[in-house]
């Protein structure tokens, strides 16, 4: 019995091997993260060069609550996207639900975490709708969610009124995006999150070895989360410098309450993508959803849910725009929202094709449409300027995802 499990364990011998065997992965089209990670990086540079604001704490702590809202709706968007649909009707649904949400609050009086599960509900319920119309009655979820887009932006209209804007005061909701850890709480939620993440990952070998699997190259992995947990000591560190113009009236310190929240969805959009049935029925699905139903899924039933998922993170995402707006106005959700969070997804590595992506892409993607829109702002170039630039990285990603999955299935 030893003898099989040391035989499963020599490919692991060498990082050599190991990049041997991600460049067969690359040539093969499994290209994943990495044009985000390496587009990411440039930008950095490039902006960084150009700027001498770019880099600095405080516009690092701006890119992270900027980017938040367009995170969360394309954290919902990749389980529709897995499964080779489309949800054009998200970023007005979370529009619609953030002002659910701050009606509630203003207007009704209710604190804002029954708000909040009232608003989360509601977006549930549309995604249902939605979902039931594509599985159902097969109608194509570009046709449907086309026309929820313009439903819920009129849901929006009456709710805010034309023109108009409904502000909450609700202190809760307003620290999310505009309120900080302190330093102290800062470095605690780093140390727990790191041990986390080094201990998950030192399980997961393990228990792959344990099952006689091939697991992941130690060193390879060492290398990695080193990496990964330097870079964000480095980030907590700067985001613990002092970010106020005027540090005798307000202190800015700490990492934005927003950014738990969003690694609290990481955490469990990625368990319920790689460590559930639901996960790997939703992979099954986009990947073939013939074969899917033959082997027994509900098909239809994970269709839905997709849809239920990607408008309840709407929802979210609702209560993030409130935060960092302090209302919610008719146009809230609207704009380039959707095509922000559509370019996230696809930009980070999920494929428009279905059966491929994590939720990782969304944070990726997410960033790199920040740190585009942020840094081009920093240098004086206009809006119209701005859209190009995102919508030509959005076409060599889709056009990297379309060779990568020819070269696949080559």
């Amino acid at each position: 019995m030893s003898t099989s499990t040391s035989a499963v364990e020599i490919p692991e011998a060498s990082l050599k091997s190991a990049a041997q065997d991600y460049w067969s992965k690359v040539k093969a089209g499994d290209i994943g993260a990495l044009p985000a990670v390496l587009g990411l990086l440039v930008l950095c540079i490039v902006f960084g060069s150009m700027s001498s604001v770019f880099l600095t704490p405080g516009n690092f702590a701006n890119l992270l609550t900027q980017a938040a809202s367009v995170i969360v709706i394309a954290m919902g968007l990749i389980f529709v996207l897995l499964l080779g649909e489309i949800d054009l009707s998200a970023g007005y649904a979370s529009g619609v639900c953030g002002a659910v949400l701050v009606i509630l609050i203003t207007d009704q009086g209710q604190p804002w975490y029954i708000a909040l599960a009232a608003s989360i509900a509601v977006g549930m319920a549309m995604g249902f709708g939605l979902g039931t119309l594509v599985a159902r009655l097969g109608i194509p979820s570009f046709v449907v969610t086309l026309a929820a887009f313009l439903g819920f932006q009129g849901i929006l209209l009456i709710l805010a009124g034309e023109g108009g804007t409904i502000r909450v005061e609700d202190e809760t909701v307003l620290a999310i995006q505009n309120s900080n850890l302190s330093p102290t709480l800062s470095w605690a939620f780093y140390i727990v999150a790191s041990v986390g993440y080094v201990l998950l990952g030192l399980s997961r070998i393990n228990a792959r070895r344990k099952a006689g699997l091939k697991a992941e190259l130690f060193k390879l992995w060492l290398i990695k989360t080193v990496s990964l947990v330097g870079v964000s000591g480095l980030a907590v560190f700067a985001l613990n410098l002092e970010r106020s113009n005027n540090r005798e009236l307000v202190s800015l310190k700490g990492i934005p309450y927003v950014v738990p929240v969003i690694l609290f969805l990481l955490v469990i959009g990625t368990f319920v993508l790689g460590r559930t049935a639901f996960g790997r029925h939703i992979y099954a699905v986009g990947g073939n959803a013939e074969a899917a139903r033959r082997a027994g899924i509900n098909v239809k039933n994970i269709r839905i849910a997709a849809f239920v998922i990607c408008s309840g993170l709407s929802a979210i995402a609702g209560l993030l725009f409130a935060s960092r707006q302090n209302s919610i106005s008719p146009t809230t959700g609207g704009s380039s929202t959707l095509l922000y969070a559509v370019g996230a997804a696809v930009i980070g590595g999920t494929s428009l094709f279905g059966g491929k992506g994590k939720m990782r892409d969304a944070i990726l993607g997410g960033l790199v449409v920040a740190v585009i829109d942020n840094g081009m702002g920093l240098l004086g170039y206009a809006a119209g300027v701005k859209f190009i630039v995102t919508g030509a990285v959005l076409l060599v990603s889709a056009g990297v995802d379309a060779v990568s999955r020819r070269g696949s299935s080559a």
